[in-house]
């Protein structure tokens, strides 16, 4: 259960008008190392995870679906006030034929979200090394979409979401450390 602010974790503004670094962006909404995947596979493996790092994966998971929202936030600040010709220019046309301005999850190249993107081994260390990879591949992501922007006002919030990706990256670090010496030590019983 959640109670919801209604507020954006970190304020997003667009200087201008631009589909193509929207359509760029859906790559962290709908793709393979974006927002919903990890929100997802972090509140998944939660149920197997040993209880000292349940925390942590709800924390992040949840906070991961904030990211979500402020991704979906630029994205319709970028393009609601584009035309049928910028929008078909950027590569959106598709999307907004099929979708209308609602967004859809997919990725930057128009592959539709699917559950394959949720990795769950069973094995809370091999899941976290799972969960480390994906945050740093959402920080490369992040960097890249910084560098293909001249909006420093995106830049900005993507600089912020780029940040947290390395906290998240560090805690589950964190984690894997605590969960290997839980297991190394000897167990009486």
């Amino acid at each position: 259960m959640w109670i919801y602010e209604k507020k954006l974790q970190y304020p997003v503004r667009v200087s201008k008008c631009d589909p193509r670094m929207a359509k760029y962006l859906t790559e962290q909404y709908g793709g393979s190392d974006g927002e919903l995947a990890a929100a997802i596979r972090y509140l998944n493996q939660r149920y197997t995870i040993p209880d000292k790092v349940i925390g942590l994966l709800t924390d992040i998971g949840t906070e991961e679906f904030a990211h979500l929202e402020m991704i979906a936030t630029m994205i319709y600040k970028l393009t609601k006030d584009a035309t049928p010709e910028q929008l078909e220019a950027a590569g959106l046309g598709e999307q907004f034929v099929n979708h209308g301005g609602d967004l859809f999850y997919t990725s930057a190249a128009g592959a539709p979200f699917t559950a394959t993107y949720i990795a769950a081994k069973g094995d809370p260390i091999a899941n976290l090394y799972e969960d480390i990879a994906a945050e740093e591949k959402a920080r490369a992501t992040y960097q890249w979409l910084i560098d293909y922007t001249d909006d420093v006002d995106i830049q900005d919030s993507l600089k912020f979401l780029r940040e947290r990706e390395i906290v998240h990256s560090l805690r589950f670090k964190e984690a894997v450390e605590m969960l290997k010496a839980d297991r190394e030590q000897k167990k009486i019983y």
